[in-house]
């Protein structure tokens, strides 16, 4: 009786959660912007993944972010200096972002800039490997950060996060050499939970992959162009 009580809230949650995300994305699509939902464990390199991004493609596109932490705007000021909106959102005691949480986020957006002038929002979740792939927030995408640090059983122990994942980056693997790790490994393991999953090996510093990634994401903002212009 306890586990169905449990489970009954669980599903509540996550269907209002659902209508959220719903309307979020309806605002995404009326302004003509395209979301995507950066996901990954702390430490991954989420942060310095946007760090770059911002920087290789703000002659190409207009872009805002969402940025999620529990208690500090420190990844929220790395982000600010390439002069682009940046809306932190706080979570407290919550492990991840929500529709909610994002709403917020974009209620912001909306008062301070005009959104309509945005091509793409980067909503960078909170550092966890579990909750963030259950709640969507109004996303047209998934990504999914997997440093090779983590080793190569992460997807096959966290599955849910590599099921939903549109697009995975297998980070940092300039450690690789260093490292106890098989690439492909990690590659054949994702596959078990995704085989359709784009995977893109990338380094931030030595900015090895970088330019795949780009290219993976303008297309995203392209084809969604398309659709919601249509």
């Amino acid at each position: 009786m306890h586990q169905t009580f449990n489970a009954a809230i669980e599903l509540n949650l996550l269907h209002a959660n659902q209508e959220g995300a719903n309307h979020n994305r309806t605002h995404f699509d009326e302004w003509g912007i395209t979301c995507l939902n950066l996901m990954s464990s702390p430490g991954a390199g989420k942060t310095v993944l946007l760090e770059k991004t911002l920087a290789a493609l703000q002659d190409k596109l207009s872009m805002a972010v969402i940025e999620g932490d529990m208690t500090t705007e420190l990844d929220a000021d790395r982000l600010r200096q390439y002069n682009v909106p940046v809306i932190p959102i706080n979570t407290g005691r919550s492990c991840h972002l929500d529709s909610k949480m994002v709403a917020g986020g974009i209620h912001t957006l909306k008062q301070e800039y005009d959104p309509e002038t945005i091509d793409l929002v980067l909503v960078e979740n909170v550092g966890n490997l579990v909750c963030p792939a259950e709640f969507e927030v109004g996303e047209h995408a998934k990504v999914a950060l997997l440093s090779v640090t983590e080793g190569e059983d992460k997807p096959l122990k966290y599955p849910v996060m590599f099921q939903e994942a549109d697009c995975l980056l297998i980070s940092k693997i300039d450690l690789a050499p260093y490292l106890d790790i098989d690439l492909e490994r990690i590659a054949q393991n994702v596959r078990q939970m995704n085989p359709d999953v784009k995977i893109i090996y990338v380094s931030a510093q030595t900015e090895v992959g970088l330019n795949l990634w780009f290219d993976w994401l303008l297309t995203q903002v392209q084809n969604n162009s398309l659709v919601t212009t249509t």
